[in-house]
């Protein structure tokens, strides 16, 4: 924890803009513009923090629409406690909707917050998180910036339902698109049915990407305990609202900033976490980066190690059965890190943004409901982490083990002369047009045992890493029975889906990766247990085919559209070092080691 000793109003960071007494005009310019709507003399010069709001609701985002109303409670919780707030907003992300991917802007976001927490007279921020990337975005900000944060998610949506059957989000629209493929049912019924799942405001009300990530935050310390999957609509979401407002003020008295809290062992928590969420196959990828911004190396390999073997204990779609809601009425996260504590499984001595440490915010805890959050020696899957495979085609792809269904395990898995090992030819897709556009195609060659690959959609090739890996067989295949095949890929899929797809293979096609070489007829054999995925053929053919594809200029791939997009894949790492951009780790900490330039 950061030590006892509390700032006195003449160490604030914001005095250097509001209350400058060396440099009288630069002070007046900074303060004299702020007075024409009201703010008062005396609220910006006589000691009180200056709380920013980072404001990540707006009509582009409904994910986070809400938050426009939950800051009025913010904005009182830090009034309450002596502060300022000033509200400024966050560059939109919306998972849905941003085409070519949402992940293209987690890092122009990053980059806005930063500038945003360095250049301005705020003494701590609030930032508000719901929709997958802006969790990441905010909290890699909050780390390079390291002054006090704290975030407050805006919760999941109540359950959705049609009858009695619960409605995931994202989760019902990998299964109905199925049942559209196999003709069960019609393109209007389709959407009406996939409507059903989001009944409110709110977030995805599944374990996906959303919900992961929120929970990320409080296992790592930068939430307030217990409020990462309050529902949106409950009227305890505003009630932490107005908590947190209260306590980010407090948190600057006490200069307790995210490097205190965002260390290692805070980020083995989150791994060993996350494996019993059943959480999203993109947290190693937003984990790994906010790590690297807090200067904390995590990699692929630390996620198999430490998470792998940690049960599953969260009933939560897609790896279980109930929704966000009951999660939350069942006890939430900290009933799960409850579990994991009495297990021996947590770093519980590390600090959190409450002022004590984690193992005093699980004090009491308990599980609600046992059919929601499982115990510890009663789980759903006794290994429910990701394993990271390897072999001569990449160097790093993740595989979500909690989700490999019994169909699936029988299908590929369950050869008793060659368990957890599967065998099958490959047929390849360049980017998710040239999948849509040819997967019903009977020349293809699709059949039961056919492995899809899906390359080009990496940080670079796509660009920003598409969520278009859990491809659906041909509609002929589900017609008759057979509704998933393996699928392996460059991009990643959604969190909400139940596909065990391999993941985020690095490096991708586009930068020299092995995916690059592949082509339709070749045959891959996947071993779990040796923890290795390996393309059949000799490795003098191997380099043939590197040598050929480096004569044709190497693997093509979709010019840039915007000057973001050229910017980012000039910059942007692989997937498995979290897709950071190369420079951006050279800068920790800016706030304390790089005093702004006077502007006048």
């Amino acid at each position: 924890m950061a030590d006892s000793r509390r700032l006195t109003p003449e160490e604030l960071r914001s005095r250097y803009w509001f209350d400058n007494p060396d440099h009288p005009g630069t002070t007046a310019l900074c303060i004299e513009r702020y007075l024409n709507y009201g703010i008062t003399l005396d609220e910006l010069a006589s000691g009180k923090p200056i709380i920013g709001i980072c404001q990540s609701g707006s009509d582009l985002t409904p994910c986070n629409r809400h938050h426009i109303e939950l800051v009025k409670r913010v904005k009182d919780g830090i009034r309450a406690s002596g502060g300022v707030p000033f509200e400024f907003p966050m560059h939109p992300i919306h998972e849905n909707v941003r085409r070519p991917t949402a992940a293209l802007d987690r890092n122009l976001a990053y980059l806005g917050i930063v500038e945003v927490l360095h250049g301005y007279p705020l003494d701590g921020v609030v930032l508000t998180t719901g929709c997958d990337k802006t969790t990441p975005a905010a909290l890699m900000a909050a780390a390079t910036v390291n002054i006090p944060a704290i975030v407050l998610s805006g919760g999941p949506m109540l359950n959705g339902w049609r009858g009695r059957e619960r409605v995931g989000s994202g989760t019902i629209i990998w299964e109905l698109r199925k049942r559209l493929a196999a003709g069960d049912i019609d393109y209007p019924e389709f959407l009406s049915r996939v409507s059903d799942s989001a009944p409110s405001i709110g977030h995805c009300n599944t374990m996906g990407t959303a919900s992961t990530m929120n929970a990320m935050a409080e296992v790592l310390g930068m939430s307030l305990p217990g409020s990462a999957v309050i529902p949106a609509p409950y009227k305890e979401r505003a009630m932490v609202a107005y908590s947190t407002g209260e306590r980010i003020v407090d948190m600057v008295w006490e200069d307790l900033r995210p490097l205190d809290i965002l260390t290692r062992p805070a980020f083995e928590n989150a791994i060993v976490a996350c494996s019993a969420l059943g959480g999203s196959s993109n947290a190693p990828v937003h984990v790994n980066a906010i790590a690297r911004h807090a200067g904390v190396e995590i990699d692929n390999d630390d996620w198999q190690r430490l998470g792998h073997e940690i049960p599953l204990l969260a009933n939560v779609m897609p790896a279980g059965a109930f929704l966000c809601e009951e999660f939350y009425r069942a006890g939430g996260v900290p009933a799960v890190l409850g579990e994991l504590r009495n297990a021996g499984r947590l770093n519980v001595e590390v600090p959190t943004v409450s002022g004590s440490t984690l193992g005093e915010t699980l004090e009491g805890v308990i599980i609600e409901d046992e059919e929601v959050i499982h115990r510890y020696a009663d789980p759903l899957v006794a290994h429910a982490g990701f394993l990271n495979l390897k072999g001569n085609l990449f160097d790093s792809a993740l595989m979500k083990t909690s989700v490999i269904s019994r169909d699936f395990r029988q299908r590929f898995l369950s050869d008793p002369s060659d368990p957890d090992a599967f065998e099958g030819k490959v047929v390849v897709f360049d980017g998710s047009e040239d999948y849509h556009a040819r997967i019903d195609d009977p020349a293809l060659g699709v059949d039961a045992r056919t492995i899809l690959v899906m390359r080009g959609a990496g940080p670079v090739g796509h660009p920003g890493g598409a969520e278009v890996v859990n491809m659906q067989p041909p509609a002929a295949l589900i017609q008759q029975g057979i509704e998933s095949l393996p699928c392996l890929g460059d991009g990643r899929q959604s969190g909400t889906s139940g596909s065990p797809s391999i993941l985020n293979a690095s490096p991708e096609a586009a930068t020299g990766g092995g995916l690059a070489l592949l082509e339709d007829g070749d045959r891959l054999r996947v071993d779990l247990r040796k923890g290795q995925v390996q393309l059949l053929i000799d490795s003098a053919e191997l380099e043939e085919r590197r040598e050929r594809l480096a004569g044709q200029g190497g693997y093509r791939y979709p010019g840039h559209q915007t000057p973001w997009q050229e910017i980012q894949r000039t910059l942007v790492e692989p997937l498995d070092r979290g897709m950071t951009l190369k420079s951006a780790t050279d800068y920790r900490d800016v706030a304390r080691r790089h005093v702004p330039r006077d502007n006048h």
